[in-house]
């Protein structure tokens, strides 16, 4: 992996490496530090509000799935900074559909978390947002650890409210809204639990969302070297019929490119 923009004497090559093989061990602590530094969120003295940023990946083609997930489109390069991207972070947010759709489960420690979590606690919480709490409780996303943050699900007061009591078992259950949950409805519960460091994984609507509510201060965008050529949708969803989804100008902070992928992080342009 290597970073193209902005070109530097030292922008650094960040080395692959392969797990179990000979110097993995200092290979991947130094891809580690290296990312860490280019991915450092602004220190929370420098902004009021919390920093929000979103990770996301497409094809070429624009498509945001590959045979339905996300997934399909990730490479080795890819995996290593979303998994950066998530130890940094306070708090991991998407939405209900991502979660059901990409079988999310609670973030799972590694050498990664324990070198860039120092003085945090050793995973960060998934927040999900849902209005009727239609997720299934017994699954991954739900498990009981005492060494994984335990689930957030930020909901309605329309929710169910069996639906509420049951997720209350399993989870954290916040009333973020009496029948929807806003983006800064959202946010604002986020950090009234100190969670100031938020990390958006989709899916499209959320985004969208995030997007117009002007909440959004980076964006994480791998490009991947496929043509997908089917019917997925892009990384944000239209408003409605015949709706554009608001602009947002962005500029762009770094490039790295491994194996045909870039992997860009962009800046909310404050003008």
């Amino acid at each position: 992996m290597r970073q193209i923009f902005p070109a530097a004497a030292e922008a650094p090559e960040i080395e692959s490496f392969a797990p179990g093989a000979p110097g993995a061990g200092q290979a991947a602590s130094a891809a580690v530090t290296a990312l860490a530094r280019l991915y450092a969120y602004p220190p929370v003295a420098t902004h009021a509000t919390p920093w929000v940023r979103a990770n996301m990946i497409a094809s070429v083609d624009g498509a945001a799935a590959f045979n339905g997930r996300s997934g399909g489109l990730s490479g080795d390069a890819d995996r290593l900074v979303f998994s950066v991207l998530r130890s940094l972070a306070d708090v991991i947010l998407v939405g209900a559909g991502t979660a059901r759709a990409e079988k999310y489960r609670l973030a799972r420690q590694g050498p990664i978390w324990t070198e860039l979590r120092e003085g945090q606690p050793p995973t960060p919480p998934i927040a999900v947002i849902t209005r009727e709490l239609d997720l299934d409780l017994d699954g991954p996303l739900f498990a009981d650890s005492a060494l994984q943050a335990r689930t957030i699900l930020l909901t309605t007061q329309a929710a169910p409210a069996a639906r509420q009591a049951a997720a209350a078992a399993r989870a954290d259950v916040i009333l973020a809204g009496r029948d929807s949950v806003t983006p800064a409805a959202a946010v604002d519960a986020l950090a009234a639990r100190g969670h100031r460091k938020i990390l958006v994984e989709g899916g499209p609507n959320l985004l969208t969302q995030i997007t117009e509510a002007g909440l959004l201060d980076e964006l994480c965008m791998t490009f991947s070297p496929v043509l997908e050529g089917g019917q997925a949708g892009r990384i944000l969803a239209p408003s409605g019929p015949g709706q554009r989804t608001g602009e947002a100008g962005l500029t762009l902070a770094h490039v790295l490119e491994d194996s045909g992928s870039l992997l860009c992080r962009y800046l909310r342009d404050p003008g």
